[in-house]
């Protein structure tokens, strides 16, 4: 097996890994719409939360977050959560029970940020709409130029792509990209919380607003949805998967996460040992980020190291 690696953990600077891509056209629609605050949810080391505080500061913009905290944690300046008081972002946190209300509440801090005198655009969770999403149908064009440049060897097309899944944008625009642009013949996308079937309807959802939006766009590529390796919980590894990441780490220098990244580079070693994936196959795998999320959990990698 032949792994390349699409380093979307390098696509900028405070605000890198994959959700810059979705920000690039729901920022846009903002500041079209005459935006002044960025509202968004996310869990307390939200990679997302992170990326969309620093680009409203970019923009000029004040941002909200309404930020998840797990029963009895006190969040800790460390990590995304730092970046984003650094860049002035509002933080609210809420409870779990409270976050599944969380589009409610968004449009209830819209609403108050709106009695002020301002105006909010909402974003949801990861940025994953079908707008956001049409960032990764875009990526998939990228890979497209890189193969053709010969970026990645011999290689024309990809056996599948391989990538992390917390909240269903990426998958949706990757599996329509990969089929667009003919990047590769399949999609796995590692459930890092909730299980398949819950990221199947996600994604079906998804698919039908890009339709709506860009009519001349593919069916999307086969998509397949593997929750095996999501852990004991959400941004938490077990001791199996820790080592993976260390070991990766310091085989290659690539630097994984323990929310996204590393739980998928371990979904793509469950798949070849299933034989879900060829152990001959061509496999990209795309690094969505979150080296500030490992920072914040240090303590948990003591005994891994």
């Amino acid at each position: 097996m032949r792994v390349w690696v699409k380093r979307d953990d390098a696509t900028g600077g405070a605000e890198t890994g994959n959700k810059i891509r979705k920000l690039e056209y729901l920022a846009a629609a903002a500041v079209d719409a005459g935006a002044t605050h960025l509202v968004t949810c996310g869990a307390v080391q939200s990679n997302h939360a992170r990326a969309t505080a620093v680009v409203a500061a970019r923009l000029g913009l004040r941002s909200v977050l309404l930020l998840r905290r797990r029963p009895g944690e006190e969040p800790r300046l460390v990590g995304n959560l730092l970046v984003d008081r650094l860049v002035g972002a509002e933080t609210r946190f809420i409870t779990p029970e409270q976050y599944r209300s969380r589009t409610a509440l968004m449009d209830d801090v819209a609403r108050e940020i709106g009695a002020a005198g301002g105006r909010a655009y909402v974003i949801p969770e990861g940025g994953s709409n079908a707008l956001g999403s049409l960032g990764y149908v875009r990526a998939m064009g990228e890979v497209r130029a890189q193969l053709d440049a010969g970026a990645a060897g011999d290689v024309r097309r990809f056996d599948v792509v391989v990538h992390a899944c917390g909240s269903g944008g990426t998958a949706a625009g990757v599996s329509v990209g990969a089929s667009a642009y003919g990047v590769a013949d399949r999609v796995l996308a590692a459930c890092v919380c909730d299980d398949e079937a819950y990221f199947a309807g996600v994604v079906a959802t998804i698919h039908e607003g890009i339709r709506e939006l860009a009519p001349s766009l593919p069916a999307p590529a086969p998509l397949d949805f593997d929750a095996s390796e999501k852990g004991p919980a959400y941004g938490v590894m077990n001791d199996d998967q820790k080592r993976v990441l260390v070991e990766v780490a310091r085989a290659d220098g690539l630097v994984l996460d323990p929310v996204y990244t590393g739980k998928a580079m371990c979904t793509l070693r469950a798949a070849v040992a299933s034989g879900r994936v060829r152990e001959g196959a061509d496999v990209l795998f795309l690094h969505t980020g979150g080296l500030p999320g490992l920072l914040a959990e240090a303590q948990a990698f003591e005994g891994a190291l």
